[in-house]
């Protein structure tokens, strides 16, 4: 037996109420605005597409046509800073000098102070390249850094400090990563994937450059490389910061006499020390190859 239909026994005021429980209902929302939907295992297909789309989108719009990539730890800290804590650290150990973590924090500070100078020779470094490449507003040979402190705050600030714009590509993490305020606004971006953070990185790369840095930063060395070395990536300049350091964190000449990799290799990088001579190199290097970047 049929169920008696209830059409006419519905006054308005429920025909209303059972529209708004329609209305409501997260199935009824559409997919593009439904955040719980996005956010569900199957989407992330959909989700990797979005972190392509949207930064290419507006850089694109923006007319970036190349960039630089400068890569460096977030714990080099700007010199005043670090003369000021290791100026605390000495007061500390001063008042209990029999404490083993007090003495060893003073030298940690020390070490802080010793690779501050890295801080400034990234803002230098950028500000060099940004005034000469953004000078007649060409958006050629633009910073791009992963957005947060340290040598990425350096290099962003850099361009800041000159008038012009930088890119910032920062990444969710489990202890929070806040923007550096030097980014540009409108270059400022937020990715959840590394995968797809890694790609910004290089889809525009004219150059790589890396400050001393810990395991992010020998991260995306080894990638950069191991991308030009299998020509997924063409050739680009490689630039690394302080000598004494990357002689002592990688020796490349021993990697090359046990045929590890080929002496040819050791050729993709430079070593340096002062802006002046990354910018010298990455210039000498496009002059050389002549691949269509727009030079000063």
């Amino acid at each position: 037996m049929k169920s008696p239909s209830r059409n006419s026994d519905l006054s308005a005021a429920e025909k209303t109420r059972l529209l708004q429980r329609i209305q409501s209902s997260p199935a009824y929302m559409k997919a593009y605005e439904d955040t719980k939907f996005l956010q569900r295992r199957e989407l992330r297909p959909v989700r990797l597409q979005l972190e392509l789309l949207k930064p290419e989108m507006i850089l694109a719009a923006h007319k970036i046509k190349s960039t630089i990539v400068v890569f460096g730890s977030a714990r080099i800290a700007h010199p005043e800073a670090a003369r000021r804590e290791l100026a605390d650290a000495q007061a500390r150990a001063k008042a209990d000098s029999e404490d083993y973590d007090l003495a060893q924090a003073v030298n940690q500070a020390r070490m802080k102070v010793e690779f501050s100078r890295y801080y400034a020779e990234a803002r230098r470094f950028a500000a060099i390249i940004s005034r000469a490449q953004q000078s007649d507003k060409r958006l050629e040979f633009v910073i791009v850094t992963g957005g947060g402190p340290g040598i990425m705050e350096a290099a962003n600030r850099g361009a800041f400090e000159t008038g012009c714009r930088s890119i910032g590509l920062n990444i969710t993490l489990p202890h929070e990563q806040y923007p550096n305020p030097f980014i540009s606004p409108e270059l400022s971006f937020q990715f959840h994937y590394f995968a797809l953070r890694k790609m910004h990185f290089m889809m525009r790369a004219r150059a790589m450059v890396a400050f001393p840095g810990g395991f992010g930063t020998l991260d995306e060395l080894f990638e950069t490389l191991t991308l030009v070395q299998t020509s997924k990536k063409r050739p680009i300049p490689i630039v690394l910061f302080g000598k004494e350091f990357w002689k002592r964190v990688i020796d490349f000449n021993y990697l090359a006499e046990t045929g590890m990799i080929s002496w040819k290799d050791t050729r993709l990088i430079a070593i340096v020390e002062k802006a002046e001579e990354g910018w010298a190199h990455i210039r000498n290097f496009w002059k050389e190859h002549r691949r269509g970047s727009r030079m000063p």
